[in-house]
């Protein structure tokens, strides 16, 4: 169990798990050796992340831009993906953490949605972490499909507000993102969480995914135990 102390800590964390190639060709390997490796670590990072009692985790797994990569790095993205799907269900199941999905299902084969379907059902009910995977998932898609929505469901536009935009969103059962985290070296937003992340506060780190672990998250922990959330308005005296 992680030793928090008296650390204040966020609701729902979110991470940009970047590096996985640049991690694989630092040690001479190809960039689908870090890919496999940053699946494996995404796994046991879920594991250790549920002992510190924060409610929300999500991953930034796969990007709609991502489908620009050379087609033998996506194949083998989404090969992982359908390879580690039914074990990485099992253990979430185990450890009564809840999955779900961000994004969208429809470039994935009819044999991976299926999976995903059943991930969500089979762990639906539990009351333990929720793990959010975006997979096939953009910020500003996300924006466009939620103004889809408003527009068919015919809502007058006085009657739009930021809270009927939320309420339109792949996240609208979820809170906010309290932090952002980002590794691999990279500090741009990436087209994540966009909306949600507003007022997150933002921690940028060079360490690659496959080697973000306990040590690094208790770095950004602290890191944001530290900061003063104003949300526009002043700091108290």
């Amino acid at each position: 169990m992680p030793d928090t102390g008296k650390k204040k800590l966020p609701g729902h964390v979110a991470i940009v798990m970047d590096g996985n190639g640049r991690w694989a060709e630092q040690r001479g390997k190809p960039r689908l050796y870090g890919h496999r490796q940053g699946a494996l670590h995404a796994r046991d990072f879920v594991e250790m992340f549920s002992g510190y009692g924060i409610p929300y985790l999500t991953l930034y797994a796969f990007s709609t831009e991502n489908w620009n990569r050379p087609k033998r790095e996506v194949d083998g993205i989404i090969k992982l993906l359908k390879d580690n799907l039914d074990e990485a269900i099992q253990v979430a199941h185990d450890r009564n953490i809840r999955i779900k999905h961000l994004g969208k299902l429809d470039r994935l084969s009819p044999e991976i949605q299926k999976k995903a379907r059943q991930a969500i059902a089979l762990t639906g009910n539990n009351t333990g972490l929720t793990v959010n995977v975006a997979f096939n998932y953009g910020g500003r898609s996300e924006i466009v499909d939620a103004l889809r929505s408003i527009i068919q469901e015919k809502i007058p536009s006085a009657r739009v507000d930021e809270n009927t935009l939320s309420r339109h969103l792949y996240t609208a059962d979820l809170p906010d993102p309290d932090l952002f985290i980002r590794t691999g070296d990279e500090m741009r937003l990436s087209n994540f969480l966009i909306w949600q992340a507003a007022y997150a506060e933002l921690y940028f780190t060079p360490v690659l995914w496959p080697d973000f672990g306990q040590q690094e998250l208790d770095k950004a922990l602290a890191a944001y135990s530290k900061r003063q959330r104003r949300f526009g308005g002043l700091r108290p005296s």
